[in-house]
């Protein structure tokens, strides 16, 4: 049996809560104490380090948000000498200042620690030769997938994204076991794969995916393209270090994530109450000994749900469920709150339909709402049955979602690719200033 060199040495839900605990009160000492951004949002709580004496003590402590680190541009919630600054690393962001988040050398080494704990429970070993197909640069991605698989002793491959001449030039010359990418990359690949004629000359056998949601056909079609290729969904943000913050797990239900890094909370976003256990909410998160940006109940405004009990892969490890999506990324139409995974789920249980799609929200002359939705085919189904199986989608999102798009079915390939992040959602419903 190969040894397991990162795996958390905590044996128990009652030595994981301890844990958390001492981590706890580390976090919110060492920031009161280190950033005046985080002192001041205490004080205004009206709570101090002391205060905190149990877990359900974190209820009491402010939220952070992603307008915190906007706003203390370029160095917010620095708890840290510039001198123990060893890293910036920075989220690509989609509108006004990037989140910097600094590192110093123990928040590297906890980072890599982990990270190449989740490759370990992918089953990644110093055999494997590893093509890492992210963003480098001031992005987390390269770095943290870089550093992880050098940690475990895999070859890393680091050609980055895009190129896709090269990436399949090294998975047929190097041997790459297993590729590192996002879902819409890893589609990408297994296209021109099998376009290509490469199937029988690869040796891949792992995929670690991550930045974004993926449907269930989707993973089967890469799956299926690249020989049966096992797929693992990698979670993870730069406010939170980077990539690598939990991982699917070897039984492929659910994402356990690094209870002894940080604390994971399921709030309603309306109300920020915690959610019943196994209700999907927002995930909030604080670090038990992230020493430069520590975080205190950020919202990540990703939507997920706590998983219960044990697991059947045996990880002591919590877990929740793969991303749903995002607060932000919902949108509204006809007064129904819709997340795209829902759509996504809806096409995949659709056979004949492909993974592909894009939401088009648009409103007609009289300013009457309007949602089309244009979903590929799968690349087996005759075009004769494109009218048919929007029917079918039609009928299906009206039950289930309670409101009516026009539904176009298209051939198989032709909405764009990219090795980026998918575009889903085309909103023109508003085209002025809204203030």
């Amino acid at each position: 049996m190969t040894e397991k060199r990162f795996t958390s040495t905590i044996k128990s839900t009652e030595e994981l809560k301890a844990h958390q605990l001492k981590g706890l009160k580390w976090t919110v000492a060492h920031a009161y104490n280190g950033s005046s951004a985080y002192r001041n949002k205490l004080d205004q709580a009206g709570i101090s380090p002391p205060d905190i004496k149990s877990l359900d003590d974190i209820r009491r402590l402010p939220f952070t948000t992603a307008d915190d680190l906007r706003d203390g541009y370029p160095f917010p919630l620095r708890s840290v000498p510039f001198e123990k600054i060893v890293r910036i690393h920075s989220s690509s962001g989609t509108t006004g200042k990037r989140k910097n988040l600094c590192y110093t050398q123990k928040d590297i080494d906890d980072w890599t620690h982990f990270f190449a704990r989740a490759y370990e429970m992918a089953g990644v070993t110093s055999v494997d030769r590893v093509q890492i197909a992210v963003g480098y640069g001031v992005w987390t991605a390269g770095a943290g997938f870089q550093m992880a698989c050098e940690k475990t002793g895999a070859m890393a491959l680091p050609v980055g994204p895009g190129n896709v001449d090269m990436q399949c030039r090294f998975l047929v010359d190097l041997q790459a076991t297993v590729l590192c990418c996002t879902a819409s990359m890893g589609l990408l690949m297994a296209e021109e794969v099998n376009r290509r004629g490469l199937i029988d000359k690869i040796n891949l056998k792992k995929i670690i995916y991550g930045s974004e949601r993926s449907s269930v056909s989707m993973r089967k079609k890469i799956s299926e393209l690249l020989g049966g290729a096992e797929l693992f969904d990698i979670p993870g943000m730069t406010e939170l270090y980077g990539p690598g913050t939990g991982i699917e797990c070897p039984d492929h239900d659910c994402i356990h994530y690094w209870g002894d890094y940080y604390i994971l909370e399921i709030l309603d976003p309306d109300t920020l109450e915690p959610v019943i256990e196994g209700e999907w909410g927002e995930m909030v998160v604080t670090t038990l000994c992230k020493e430069a940006v520590p975080l205190i109940r950020y919202r990540t405004r990703d939507i997920t749900r706590i998983i219960p009990g044990p697991c059947t892969c045996g990880s002591i490890m919590p877990r929740h469920s793969r991303l749903r999506g995002r607060t932000d990324d919902m949108f509204k139409f006809r007064a129904v709150n819709i997340y795209p995974s829902m759509i996504d789920t809806i096409i995949s249980g659709i056979e004949g339909m492909g993974s592909e799609y894009q939401i088009h929200l648009s409103r007609d002359e009289s300013e009457r709402g309007i949602m089309r939705i244009l979903v590929e085919l799968d690349e087996t189904t005759p075009v004769e049955q494109s009218s048919a199986l929007a029917g079918q989608l039609v009928n299906r999102i009206k039950k289930k979602l309670f409101v009516t798009p026009t539904v176009e079915a298209v051939a198989y390939g032709s909405l764009p690719r990219t090795e980026r992040k998918s575009k889903r959602i085309f909103d023109t419903r508003i085209q002025d200033d809204i203030v």
